[in-house]
């Protein structure tokens, strides 16, 4: 049997190595946008386990803010719905289409690793790469879950910023905050429906996400240039946020578990968060 990596990504020809060993793992996260449950259906990973990214709850909305974290409470019992208990090793199974639909894989990801579970890896590719890949079996049928106790949650909080802790990140520069939006956002052009103020957070660099992705391979680039495209953000703390923390996610992962910076957390609740508070500042402009 192949050896499942215990963090970051893996690749279809490792995985298809590991199917059918104990405690792995394998969940398939289409939303409606992919297909959802009946794309799952028609076609899937031997083994894998079907849990809507929309549906399932793995993002809540609190207020106006429609990304952040769920109760601990509802992200324990997904994860044992789900069949996830400690020793378990899990591979996130995106649709790999889109940018977007990686860093629902990204966010799965990162709310696992805060729940205090310390073995998940992300099919690099996703689905698509999956079928694309010669010789690897694909199984129909519905989801098959063994569910499991509610998973005994230990969080991680260091991995997750909140609004007063980005403001204090903010002013006194402790952080360097990392946006993840397009120009458009950051600039101040364009905003998402649930934010009061275009603009982006005083003192942040832009990164726009899509840039870590190859759309020509549904895959992350080449480790070397993620290296040169996150190069520039200084070294230390840094603080992952876009819109609703679904998009930030995937620089959060780029960052912490792909070129293993120390220090690397997500505001989860971000800009529609963020603008809430008229007190909070916004800048608009290029960087």
């Amino acid at each position: 049997m192949t050896d499942i990596p215990t963090s970051g990504l893996v690749s279809p020809e490792v995985l298809a190595g590991a199917l059918g060993s104990p405690g792995l793992v394998i969940i398939d996260i289409r939303a409606a946008a992919e297909g959802g449950r009946q794309a799952f259906e028609a076609g899937h990973i031997p083994g894998a386990i079907h849990s809507d990214y929309a549906a399932d709850g793995w993002r809540a909305k609190v207020g106006n803010a429609p990304g952040m974290l769920p109760p601990l409470d509802h992200l324990a019992e997904l994860a044992g719905r789900l069949g996830i208990t400690p020793p378990s090793k899990v591979v996130i199974v995106p649709a790999g289409l889109t940018a977007s639909d990686l860093a629902a894989a990204t966010r799965v990801y990162w709310t696992l690793k805060l729940i205090g579970h310390g073995q998940q890896a992300i099919l690099d590719g996703g689905f698509k790469g999956w079928q694309t890949s010669p010789g690897l079996p694909i199984e129909t049928g519905p989801s098959k879950p063994t569910p499991a106790s509610p998973y005994p949650v230990v969080v991680q909080q260091k991995l997750r910023s909140t609004a007063d802790a980005t403001l204090v990140a903010s002013r006194g520069k402790l952080a360097t905050l990392v946006d993840a939006r397009s120009a458009g956002y950051f600039d101040g052009k364009e905003k998402a429906a649930e934010a009061t103020r275009a603009g982006h957070i005083p003192g942040a660099v832009s990164r726009d996400y899509s840039a870590a992705f190859d759309p020509s391979t549904g895959r992350f680039r080449a480790a070397g240039d993620l290296g040169v495209l996150f190069g520039p953000v200084p070294k230390g703390p840094a603080i992952s946020y876009c819109n609703t923390g679904h998009t930030a996610s995937l620089n959060w992962f780029v960052m912490s578990e792909l070129l293993e910076r120390e220090e690397v957390s997500l505001y989860d609740g971000s800009m529609t968060d963020w603008t809430q508070d008229p007190e909070r500042p916004v800048e608009t402009g290029g960087a």
